[in-house]
Order: structure tokens, then sequence, then C-alpha cells
């Protein structure tokens, strides 16, 4: 897994005698686990992998210094085991343990059960995870900081006749969503008090199965927004400062599929209040690592608190390139004690950068269904300059049905926008993968459509732009050309 090819790597301060961990166990499989030993390794830090069976030949598996199985392929019976991964911490002697994103990351029991054996969890204390994890809870801690919020009812609600009544208060549209949910699921617009009766139905039975608790929160649903988040950094003395914002509007199914940093949409004043507002909210929870705080924005600029993800997310590779700061490295350093080495002022926008969410799904149905199978042929495209793909696979890796269909995170850098374009068509179009049906021609459209190009974007746009489902190139034989009759055939494609 190569990185990116810019002269400045990153823009760490790095103090080679500063102390650090002599051992951490990445609890997360994939690209994200093979992303924390990249960092590791740069700074002389031994990684334990943790794996089930079938992960046993997985990249993150061989790159580790260390691998333990911690049980078979369900995540139930591995990822998710508390008790299994303590143990392989205990085994091992890792001093902290740096659990990605998803599985364990944003459980308050296992930050609290490796504080109780005094090992380092690199991510936020577990009562600043349990905060933000609470919707109905963080909302009234984001309110009580100054942060803006969307109009809506401060509580949960009761039933669906409660529901209702409260839709026509706030005013039609509205969105319905379970208190502890996440990634799209439990969440429904609702624009009469039909629909309200049946969104309320559904997403509490969908939040009562995915999440195990059935709690509904409603509030004002902002038409064509924006989603942009603020990526934040706070350490254990009081300090934190905000790493710019990233644009990650191209969703399906509530789900990104595209982002980008710096955001086209936002003016230097408008950047500075949601960082300020980000970093009022992390202080009033105590905060003490690297998180994110989303926005939606409205066509006026005007912008509203959505939700505080409590881990390193998913796309924080695009906020490292155009800053030059190491995101997992800062993690460390602070789960480690130490203070921010950066100030506000250290905290540039160098250039572009543009991230694709490469998935093993098949785009033409319902803009992604996934895929599964035995990667015959896989070359990744970090021969081009300013490109950086973040993987956890090779040639001959299976994509399972037993884990998140993600292949890679393919970015590009460039010092404008269209630079980055630029590279990125070029990286979608040199991507092979053989084995398994993928999504880059979705993304290869995108990135060249002229509504994006032009930065007119919101989180409807793919269903605005592809009303009928994505249906790619289609093309269409004409007449043979005169100068070769019977030899050869022109194609006709849209553009």
């Amino acid at each position: 897994m190569k990185l990116y090819d810019r002269e400045m790597y990153w823009n760490d301060q790095y103090v080679p005698e500063e102390v650090k961990f002599d051992k951490v166990l990445i609890a997360n499989r994939g690209e994200i686990a093979c992303r924390v030993i990249n960092t590791c390794r740069r700074l002389g830090i031994k990684t334990v992998a943790v794996h089930s069976d079938v992960d046993s030949l997985a990249v993150h598996t061989r790159m580790a210094d260390e691998a333990v199985c911690i049980g078979p392929a369900p995540t139930s019976e591995s990822y998710l085991r508390i008790d299994k991964i303590l143990k392989a911490v205990k085994d091992t002697g890792a001093q902290a343990v740096h659990p990605g994103y998803g599985f364990l990351s944003e459980n308050t029991t296992f930050a609290a059960k490796l504080k109780e054996i005094n090992v380092a969890f690199v991510g936020p204390n577990s009562e600043s995870i349990r905060a933000m994890g609470d919707k109905i809870e963080s909302k009234r801690i984001a309110e009580k900081a100054g942060v803006n919020m969307i109009p809506g009812y401060d509580g949960a609600i009761k039933d669906v006749n409660h529901c209702v009544e409260l839709a026509n208060q706030i005013g039609y549209p509205v969105m319905i969503k379970a208190s502890a949910g996440g990634g799209g699921k439990g969440m429904r617009i609702a624009r009469s008090d039909e629909e309200a009766r049946q969104a309320f139905r559904l997403s509490q039975q969908e939040a009562k199965s995915s999440f195990g608790d059935d709690r509904m929160l409603i509030e004002k649903y902002i038409e064509n927004p924006r989603h942009i988040e603020i990526q934040v950094l706070c350490d254990k003395h009081g300090n934190s400062l905000w790493l710019n914002e990233r644009e990650c509007s191209i969703q399906r199914r509530n789900q990104k599929v595209i982002e980008e940093a710096p955001s086209t949409f936002l003016d230097p004043d408008t950047r500075r209040a949601m960082g300020e507002q980000a970093c009022r909210l992390a202080e009033a929870v105590g905060y003490d690592s690297a998180g994110t705080v989303e926005f939606l924005v409205d066509k006026n600029k005007n912008f509203y608190f959505l939700e505080m993800n409590t881990r390193l997310q998913v796309e924080h590779p695009i906020t490292e390139m155009i800053t030059g700061v190491d995101i997992v490295h800062q993690m460390l350093r602070v789960a480690k004690g130490h203070p921010l080495l950066h100030r506000q002022v250290d905290i540039p926008i160098d250039g572009w950068a543009i991230e694709c969410r490469i998935y093993a799904e098949d785009p033409f149905k319902n803009f992604g269904m996934p895929s599964i199978g035995r990667l015959s042929r896989y070359v990744e495209p970090t021969y081009l300059e300013n490109t950086r793909c973040d993987s956890g696979i090779m040639e001959g890796s299976e994509i399972s049905i037993f884990y998140d269909p993600m292949i890679s995170k393919l970015v590009t850098y460039g010092r404008d926008r269209t630079a980055a374009l630029d590279t990125m068509v070029k990286a979608l179009d040199s991507y092979v993968i053989k084995g398994v049906t993928h999504n880059v021609p979705l993304l290869r459209d995108v990135i060249t459509e002229s509504r994006f190009v032009r930065g007119d974007i919101s989180t409807n746009y793919l269903p605005e732009v592809f009303p009928d489902g994505f249906k790619g190139k289609q093309l269409s034989v004409r007449k043979p050309r005169v100068d070769c009759p019977g030899l050869c055939c022109v194609f006709e494609g849209s553009e």
C-alpha cells in the first residue's frame, strides 16, 4: 500500500526523543488496520494484528509484527468480542489499542475496560463517546455549547401519534431518525401525516434490530443540503484545533461515496465559524482525541449540527493530504499524554484532495449492491504522481460476505481542484480490478459529470443526476464507415 508522492510527506514536527508506546494492538482489519500499522512503522512502534480465521493470510496480519487469531469469521465471534481482544492485549503486552473505525471504535465498555487494565485506548475517553453517541443527549450538549441546531423536538418521540403532532408543530418535511443510529439506518423523511406514521413505525423497527435502542427523534428536514464535516483534534490538556472541512455530499443511501477537501462552497468566514463551533462542542465534553463534527449546510450557507463521530473517520486521508498532519500519529501522541504540537495558525489548506471509495458492488443496482469473489487481478494506480491508495487487500484476496465490501480508498492530490480531478480520472482509468464487480464506472462518471465539476452538489446529487439509476455509458452501433466498409463500426456513447 503506497501512500502518496508529495515532497512534504507529513508536517508533524516529529520529535525522535519524544516518549512513545512500544507496542500497539490494532483492534480492526482491512485497510484501516494497514493504515494504522503504516504510521506505527514510521514511528518505530511494534504492532499486533488481531484476525478471524478467514483473515489469517490477510494483508494486515502479514504487515504486523505479531498476529493473534480471535475467532471465526462472523464479527460477533471475533472482531466484536471484547473478551478475546483483551486477552490478546494481555498475552502480547500491548500498551495501547487503536480501534480504527467501526467494530469497537465507539464502544464505551471496551474503552473503559482497557482503562481498568492500564492500557491506553487510542481514541477519546469513554465519557465523551457516551455523550456524543446518544443523538438526543448530544443535541442538548451542542445547543448548550452554542452550536447551530436544526429546529426539532428536544427528547424522544413517545408514540406514533406524538410523532404526527410534533411533525405538524415543526412543519413538513421532517426527518425521523434513531437516537442511537448511524450509517443511514433507522432514518426516514416524511412530508405528510401518513408518511410520518409509516416512517416512525419502520424506523423504530429498524433501530431496534440494528442498535437495540428504539428511541426516535424528529427534526426539520433541510432540503437539498450539503454534508460538510469538520475534523477536530484535542488533547488531554484542554487544547483543541480544527483541521478544516471535508465535503461529503455525494452519498448513496445516506452513505458517503466521494469526499473532497476543502469544500468548493465554504468561504473563510463560514469555515472559521464551523471550526470554532466544532471545537466548542469537543471542549464541552472533555474530548481528547481526533473526532469529526458533521454539519448540514443549506444553500445560504447556514449550517446546522448533525452529529459527532468519536473516532477516526473513514475519509481522514483527504485532510492529511491538504494539511500534512498524520492524524493517526497525533492520536497516538495524545493517547500517550502529550500536548498538541500544532496551533490553529499552523494548519494550512495546501492544495486539494479527492477521495473515491472503491467498493466491490454493482453500481447498476440501486447505486451499489455488494459483490463477493476473489480478486483474480488487482493493480493499484499508485505509480501515478500524487495518488494515494489506502487498501488492505492484494491480488488473490477474497471479498467475502462477512465484512464490508470496501476494496480501497483512492485519493488524489493537486495544487487545485482541477488538478486533483484530472489525476483522479487517470487513476480510475488505470485501476485494475478483476474477479468482482466494482463501482469504478459510477465514480468515473461522477468525477467528470458537469454538475460535479462545477461544484453544484448536494446530498440528493445521485438521484437527481441519475433519476433512473446509474446506467453507465450506453453505446449504439452506427452504420459502417465509408472508408472501411464491412471492417469496422463506429460506436456512439453519451458523454
